[in-house]
């Protein structure tokens, strides 16, 4: 799991989008909505829609769509503790720390602070305090603004924000993949295909993306909070991926979901794994 940019995060508490504010039902209303792209980077573009990628391999993505099964925003209290996590020697039921988080048992990826306040060197304790459910594919190249709701309701009293936790559970993408370098390390566009689902609502998720918020949900700050949600992936996500090593099916598509292209699947759900949302917050006093 990996953290949203912190820039981006300066949002508050919330209630359900339509919601009326009351003085005495909480002391923020949130109207959330959340948007999914795949956006090309300046600088990358290779023509004929190819973005050229680190490794000197050209991607086109010719569709993309992601799943997102729902969004926990979090809350942060209490304090006292004393033990520090040490990334090169995880406790137990963690392994393979790096890049910011661990691998349970579970297969979950878990922040570095998380596990830390697990511990108790945190001095906190984290929980849920409201649910933002989305359980809907997001075309990945044709952006649109989906307007959310909160469970059991985002009402909330005074504390304050300081995470948001998403659950991506599926992700599927089609395009080609070309080489720049000359001599070519492979001959004219390869196709590929990549799909990547949970089955069934207790399934582990493909990804877990958390961030770290300080947003105090108080009589301070303005009531009413238009908070939109997004979820960028560029072609950055395959800079680490060697294409020359995947191997074409029969159909002359490399099918990232094959035995034989593990290693290039590792690579792109490593990639998806530090993926990091980010929101546009606006607030008000109606």
């Amino acid at each position: 799991m990996k953290r949203f940019h912190s820039r981006a995060w300066l949002l508050p508490l919330a209630l359900v989008s339509g919601c009326a504010f009351d003085a005495g039902d909480g002391f923020a209303v949130l109207e959330p909505s959340v948007e999914a792209a795949y956006t090309p980077l300046s600088g990358r573009n290779a023509g004929d829609g190819y973005q050229a990628l680190a490794s000197d391999f050209q991607l086109r993505m010719d569709t993309g769509a992601v799943r997102l099964g729902s969004i926990d925003l979090l809350a942060s209290s209490g304090g006292g503790g004393t033990t520090t996590f040490d990334p090169s020697s995880p406790p137990p039921g963690y392994s393979l720390c790096h890049n910011g988080h661990c691998h349970g048992e579970d297969g979950a990826l878990v922040d570095y602070e998380d596990i830390e306040a697990e511990m108790g060197g945190g001095g906190s304790t984290t929980t849920t305090v409201a649910n933002l459910p989305v359980d809907a594919e997001l075309d990945l190249l044709s952006p649109a603004v989906r307007e959310l709701t909160c469970e059991p309701g985002c009402g909330l009293g005074k504390t304050t924000l300081s995470g948001g936790r998403w659950s991506i559970t599926g992700l599927r993408m089609t395009g080609s993949v070309r080489d720049g370098r000359v001599p070519a390390r492979f001959a004219g566009a390869l196709p590929f295909r990549f799909t990547a689902a949970v089955a069934g609502a207790e399934a582990t998720p493909v990804a877990v993306l958390k961030g770290d918020l300080d947003v105090p949900s108080d009589r301070e700050n303005a009531p009413r909070v238009t908070l939109g949600l997004k979820l960028e992936l560029t072609p950055a996500l395959f800079d680490a991926v060697d294409w020359s090593a995947a191997t074409p099916g029969t159909d002359g598509v490399v099918d990232l979901d094959a035995p034989a292209n593990a290693a290039v699947r590792a690579a792109i759900l490593e990639k998806v794994a530090g993926l990091n949302p980010t929101a546009e917050v606006n607030r008000g006093s109606r």
